[in-house]
């Protein structure tokens, strides 16, 4: 599925809980879809033109603004619900991964070893952080009083996430034990080498 069919989907899908003003939207986008889906203001207001003119949505002016501040609030059609269905039965695949640690970790031999702990260690927080909050979410989720209907289905993103959490938590643990074993007295990164150079 194309890069601009999984932002419409996002958006419709978004907008199937309630109308909401595109500002709202993405504010809701980063809240609820954050854990795992992200887009930005410069995706989402060009998604929401392109999805209006194919009447897929449509907007009405926004009676809680302030006076003198405008602002439009989108909803779906009948033809933007059956989008939406049609949307989620499309196949996708999953993205090639960018990882922007493990790329580092790769050549991570051109660095101090101190660095590369360092890298790992506040990876290891990050993700005992992440447990945490997904936690949270979960505990959450379990009390809103659709859960049976919506919130199950919420709760197996966040379920992903948790997981996922604690495997990075865990691999982090190991590495800091493997660096300690092997690149602490054996580094051949560029320090390494220009001792070689002295000798």
């Amino acid at each position: 599925m194309a890069r601009t069919s999984q932002t419409q989907l996002a958006v419709l899908g978004a907008l199937s809980i309630e109308p909401m003003t595109g500002y709202r939207l993405r504010a809701e986008i980063v809240q609820t879809l954050g854990h795992f889906w992200q887009e930005s203001f410069g995706q989402v207001y060009p998604a929401l033109a392109a999805l209006e003119e194919e009447g897929l949505l449509e907007r009405e002016p926004d009676g809680d603004q302030p006076t003198g501040r405008s602002g439009n609030v989108f909803h779906l059609t009948a033809a933007g619900r059956e989008r939406l269905r049609e949307l989620l039965a499309q196949p996708f695949s999953q993205p090639p991964p960018r990882d922007p640690l493990l790329l580092r970790l790769f050549f991570g031999h051109h660095v101090e070893p101190a660095l590369v702990r360092t890298w790992l260690t506040e990876a290891l927080t990050g993700a005992e952080r992440a447990c945490e909050h997904y936690d949270e979410l979960r505990a959450e989720i379990e009390r809103e009083p659709d859960f049976a209907t919506r919130g199950v289905f919420r709760l197996l993103t966040v379920s992903a996430g948790r997981h996922a959490a604690r495997a990075r938590a865990d691999w982090a643990r190991e590495a800091l034990e493997l660096l300690e074993g092997v690149v602490t007295d054996g580094r051949s990164g560029a320090g390494g080498r220009r001792a070689d150079r002295h000798r």
